[in-house]
């Protein structure tokens, strides 16, 4: 192997290190976030919000090494699936990441004491955490069935948006803490659809073909 080929290869190695890492602190951001919509202590929710900085940075970082790579490789075709991947990957843990600090910021705002509220919200964000765990799972094995299973999951997310949106208890309910927990609940729900999409973006590396739903 040539000292260039070897360079090259630990490049594509560096940015698939780097994607994980993003989605490993994109992990434990959501994770937070949940913890802080109950937390007593204010000071958790504003550290969170300043901590998505980081996140940001490394998605810029990310991004211009795939540029810098296409640009001056000319990387094969599967190569290419990975660079277009991870650009795609990665910007949507940098929204997954704006998601988890957009709801600490509501914790700045509201503190959540009702139970019905904060258990739904919380499983929300449980069953997000447990798709990214197994997003990991997946990329480690190159497990193209558990990629599958994550997207058709979306839907018990959706059912608790759904659930938290219509029902008729939170009308009753203080009608602030009522409009910022349906907030949290859609910062929630975008957050499985960006695992979704990334569960796609990987289906499309591993196979080379866009991922079709069962239904379609």
């Amino acid at each position: 192997m040539s000292i260039i080929r070897k360079r090259y290869e630990d490049q594509l190695n560096e940015l698939y290190k780097d994607i994980r890492r993003l989605g490993l602190r994109v992990y434990f951001s959501i994770n937070k976030s949940i913890h802080v919509l109950t937390d007593s202590e204010i000071t958790h929710a504003r550290k969170l919000i300043k901590q998505d900085r980081a996140i940001n940075e490394l998605e810029h970082e990310i991004n211009d090494k795939v540029v810098m790579l296409i640009t001056r490789q000319q990387p094969i075709a599967t190569d290419l699936r990975l660079m277009i991947s991870a650009l795609k990957i990665a910007n949507e843990f940098e929204r997954m990441g704006d998601n988890a600090a957009n709801i600490a910021k509501i914790r700045t705002r509201v503190q959540f004491t009702d139970h019905y509220i904060t258990m739904r919200l919380e499983t929300m964000g449980k069953l997000a955490l447990l798709m990214l765990k197994d997003l990991n799972d997946a990329s480690k094995n190159r497990d193209i069935v558990l990629v599958k299973e994550i997207i058709e999951r979306d839907i018990d997310i959706d059912d608790l948006y759904k659930d938290i949106i219509n029902t008729t208890y939170l009308i009753d309910n203080d009608p602030f803490v009522a409009g910022q927990a349906h907030l949290v609940a859609r910062y929630l729900e975008r957050i499985g659809d960006h695992i979704v999409n990334i569960a796609e973006h990987m289906y499309y590396f591993y196979t080379g073909h866009h991922y079709e739903s069962y239904e379609k």
